[in-house]
């Protein structure tokens, strides 16, 4: 009898082998093998670990936004301040392009299944030969940067820029340019780690980057003469942002020896993994690289509408980031490894219900923010930054752009975790596509929108490019699960929680309303104000959703009650 009802679990085993294989074109390659070093965990070790993601990763978010505060009273949003951005956003997006998140992504598959299958030597030996032909590749590409630099960056400068600025924007990107070479290797180690489950270092490790950025801002600004209007002080600021992507090097590498794990001095360039790894890359650098290259595009066209747009836009993108970072980055990250031991194993509809689960879950949090962000984006930019040399036409400046980001918060939270989920079964090839699609409807209506309405008008095209992204990649996804996608049950639930983040918005503008106008706007008062706006908000969304019985609301409360049972 155990035979046959081992004998009548096959077929329903290959036919989820078959609908994972149906997920991509028919061009891209064949599923590979991929799951971890470890035997799947359960839905607690997920849970556990994605609250372990969570915490450290919002403790980074939280302290780069400190970061951000403070360069703001320092430099305002100026036109040397908007040089800095894209000198910064350049490297970036090149480290991203190039490896980063993308040699991870395309990496982390291939080597679990190196050490699923007991292969570890080969699995040291791929990340090994990987790692120095990442040393030689980015050094060179660095270089070219570095020296090319005067050629290039003034090409990513509008008529809002002079002379002095595009040289002051030359400068700081020579200084750092060799992020790209650091946060490539960094890239590859955090891979390791993931592999590995490791994901407490690879979560702290921005606010460790934070930091030492702040530390080292406030020693050395005031050996850079000139003061803020000639931006000579930013130096300070790209020197330390240097050094503060090595720390976070140095990080990954102690981490890499807490689970023995030694790199080789040697370079196997026979390995057939290589090519695997770099063809998954290719594909992968245009999915990952998305929020890079549009925050790029929306600062290159914000050139064009004044030196301050690019500045502005760039603090609202800090403050939009927050919650992402908190949840959906943490949900996608420990997912990733999971959802690949799940395509290995053909357990379809697992992935089905992981991916359901999850952007339910991202729904949770990132509708309410929004409408958090929408109904209050001038009192929180104006208590976040309004102080210094961040005046009043930097506050709404930065809270128009702010209002626009937040309606595309759920969208690019949903993005992150379906384009982990095609990287999980090895099919990059479709949210490349995608993404690609993604930034041609991005630069249509920011060209059709910039001259009307300002900032606005680039910001919306952000909007409306990931709204697109999302349809896209759910009818691609649906597709590949023979249109089981838990579709239904999530529309409802979606619902719900928009209808209760309606009512939060509504509660938290008629509190922050009535507190400031009794109180007032001095810096005690909005932190009352906007503090009380967001408990009273909040208290209201969580008993709306729990009353509107939201499954993933009642398993959020009954966490929380078992952490405050063992405190």
């Amino acid at each position: 009898m155990e035979a046959a009802r081992r004998g009548e679990k096959r077929p329903e085993r290959a036919a989820e082998r078959r609908t994972i294989a149906a997920l991509p074109a028919a061009a891209d390659p064949p599923v590979v093998e991929p799951p971890g070093p470890v035997p799947p965990r359960g839905g607690r070790g997920v849970a556990r670990n994605t609250a372990i993601f969570s915490v450290a990763t919002g403790i980074s978010r939280v302290v780069g936004l400190g970061r951000e505060i403070v360069t703001a009273s320092f430099f305002g949003t100026g036109g040397p301040y908007s040089a800095f951005t894209i000198a910064f956003q350049i490297p970036n997006l090149v480290a991203n392009l190039f490896a980063n998140a993308a040699l991870s992504a395309a990496f982390v598959p291939v080597f679990t299944e190196l050490l699923h299958q007991g292969r570890r030597k080969d699995a040291l030996r791929l990340a090994s030969t990987l790692f120095w032909i990442m040393l030689i590749g980015l050094g060179a590409i660095t270089a070219f940067f570095i020296l090319g630099a005067g050629v290039i960056m003034p090409l990513f400068a509008g008529n809002a820029f002079n002379g002095a600025l595009d040289s002051l924007m030359v400068s700081l990107s020579q200084i750092l340019f060799p992020v790209v070479l650091i946060l490539g290797l960094n890239g590859l180690l955090v891979g390791v780690l993931q592999s590995y489950d490791h994901f407490s270092i690879p979560a702290i490790s921005p606010a460790v980057w934070n930091i030492v950025i702040l530390v080292l801002l406030v020693l050395l600004r005031p050996h850079f003469h000139g003061g803020y209007h000639n931006g000579n002080q930013l130096h300070a600021y790209a020197i330390a942002i240097l050094v503060a992507t090595f720390v976070q090097l140095l990080l990954a590498v102690a981490a890499l020896r807490r689970i023995d794990f030694r790199l080789q001095f040697s370079i196997d360039w026979h390995d057939p993994r290589i090519k695997q790894v770099f063809t998954l890359m290719l594909p992968v650098t245009i999915g990952l690289g998305i929020v890079n290259l549009d925050q790029l595009i929306n600062s290159v066209f914000g050139t064009l509408v004044s030196s301050e747009a690019p500045r502005a836009i760039d603090n609202a993108f800090r403050v939009y980031m927050l919650p992402q970072g908190l949840f959906s980055v943490a949900v996608a990250t420990v997912l990733f490894p999971t959802l690949s031991r799940m395509a290995a194993g053909g357990d379809a509809s697992g992935m089905r219900r992981a991916v359901g689960t999850g952007m339910r879950q991202i729904n949770l949090l990132l509708i309410p923010a929004a409408a958090f962000m929408i109904v209050l984006s001038t009192p929180i930019v104006r208590l976040l930054f309004q102080r210094g040399n961040f005046n009043g036409r930097s506050t709404e400046l930065v809270s128009l752009a702010l209002f626009w980001f937040a309606f595309s918060l759920p969208f690019g939270g949903l993005n992150l975790l379906l384009t982990r989920t095609f990287f999980a079964v090895q099919r990059p090839w479709i949210p490349t596509s995608l993404a690609a699609m993604n930034i041609v409807v991005d630069v249509v209506v920011s060209v059709g929108l910039y001259k009307p309405l300002g900032i606005s008008g680039l910001i919306i095209g952000t909007v409306v490019a990931n709204a697109v992204m999302t349809a896209l990649q759910l009818h691609r996804l649906r597709i590949g699960f023979n249109g089981r996608l838990e579709g239904a049950q999530t529309t409802m639930i979606t619902v719900r929680i928009t209808a209760a983040s309606v009512l939060l918005g509504a509660v938290a503008w008629v509190v922050w309303r009535l507190l400031e106008s009794l109180l007032g706007v001095s810096l005690p008062a909005q932190i009352v104000s906007v503090g009380a706006a967001a408990a009273a908000g909040l208290f209201v969304y969580s008993r709306a959703v729990l009353a509107m019985r939201v499954p993933e609301a009642h398993q959020v409360s009954r966490l929380i009650r078992a952490q405050l049972g063992r405190a």
